[in-house]
């Protein structure tokens, strides 16, 4: 007799384990992605309906690293005015790390890079702006030859008219995460994320005020650095006390999957070349 079930499956089969745990009465905390496509999403989103006493995260675990709760916080603090764009790469020397080969078939995966990866990424830009209407993107597997995508470069508009542009990456021999946002009156730049390899560089946040007197770019900054990465920590904790004291998610609601899905395969889908060669269903 379980209480809770924790899905950390491939693509092809999380959907599907996280119905049947909900069915059969079990809170479920359910790694990213949430699935192979939308479809999958929005089949768990039916069952989990039926079980509102129930609770459903997703482990979208980058909402809950340092550099990103400060973050969020300024942003929302308007200490810095307000967004005007953002940058990011997020990138690594493979698709198929050392725990297997599904994430380079079709078949089991669904995508590549970017929705193995790069998803965080496109999840960090909703966390930051809030919801994307308009994409344009290219969509390669020129160098690595897979079946799924080694390079998905995007340019996303959201309902305020804010530009982001994304590169998640296989082939980013020196692997990186870096995250530029401008603001009104200053900027912040995520650079390194604390992850198990330690190949992504130390994790620091870069934050400058604008100098409205200065018209040569140069600005005063300070640099922040995050030495612990507790964010596994607390992403349990909070899914632990929603389910004991009975609160609603906060973070990773089976609707952050759903949009984020929506808005990674918008990226796919607007490649023509990529969304007729592999049928890629464009998301209402």
């Amino acid at each position: 007799e379980l209480d809770i079930l924790f899905v950390c499956l491939p693509n092809n089969v999380a959907a599907q384990a996280t119905i049947a745990g909900l069915k059969r009465g079990m809170h479920v905390f359910c790694e990213k992605p949430p699935g192979m496509d939308v479809s999958d999403i929005e089949a768990v989103i039916e069952t989990e309906l039926k079980s509102p006493s129930l609770k459903l995260k997703y482990g979208f675990n980058h909402r809950y690293h340092d550099s990103v709760t400060e973050t969020l916080r300024l942003i929302q603090s308007g200490e810095l005015g307000e967004v005007i764009n953002l940058r990011g790469v997020y990138g690594k020397s493979r698709i198929i790390p050392f725990s297997g080969g599904w994430r380079s078939k079709r078949e089991l995966a669904g995508g590549g890079i970017l929705l193995d990866q790069g998803i965080h990424m496109v999840d960090l830009m909703r966390l930051f702006c809030g919801e994307f209407v308009e994409v344009k993107s290219f969509i390669s597997n020129s160098y690595w030859k897979h079946d799924v995508e080694d390079n998905a470069y995007a340019i996303m508009k959201d309902q305020k008219g804010r530009i982001a542009m994304l590169n998640s990456s296989a082939t980013q021999w020196q692997h990186k995460f870096n995250l530029e946002i401008s603001l009104t009156q200053g900027y912040i730049e995520l650079h390194g994320i604390l992850s198990g390899s330690k190949s992504y560089g130390e994790e620091k946040i870069v934050i400058g005020k604008r100098n409205e007197e200065s018209d040569n770019g140069q600005m005063e900054s300070k640099t922040i650095k995050f030495l612990q990465d507790n964010s596994w920590r607390d992403e349990i904790f909070e899914f632990a006390d929603a389910v004991v004291n009975n609160k609603p998610i906060v973070s990773g609601t089976s609707k952050d999957a759903l949009e984020t899905m929506k808005l990674v395969f918008n990226i796919y889908a607007d490649d023509n070349l990529w969304k007729e060669k592999y049928n890629i269903i464009k998301p209402n």
